[in-house]
């Protein structure tokens, strides 16, 4: 993984960019904030999701517990379905 500050990214993008296709990379503001940047081409190459991932929660609730939640919901803040 690469960093690069925002002055560096800003001004050698198109280096930044040839790096993202071979690792990910951090760019960092002053105020301490960081980015990542990666390539996408690979995984559209091999028709994979971008969010492949993000691993799931189970929370082991029902679709019933999750309309009941809803319409809760909805009663609270007067929605008429």
């Amino acid at each position: 993984m690469r960093t690069y500050n925002y002055s560096e990214a800003k001004q050698n993008f198109s280096d930044v960019l040839n790096t993202a296709l071979k690792e990910d990379v951090i760019i960092t503001r002053k105020d301490g904030s960081k980015f990542k940047l990666i390539s996408m081409n690979e995984k559209v190459k091999q028709g994979k999701s971008p969010l492949e991932d993000i691993k799931g929660v189970n929370v082991n609730v029902s679709m019933k517990d999750i309309i009941d939640a809803i319409r809760d919901g909805r009663d609270e803040r007067g929605i008429d379905v």
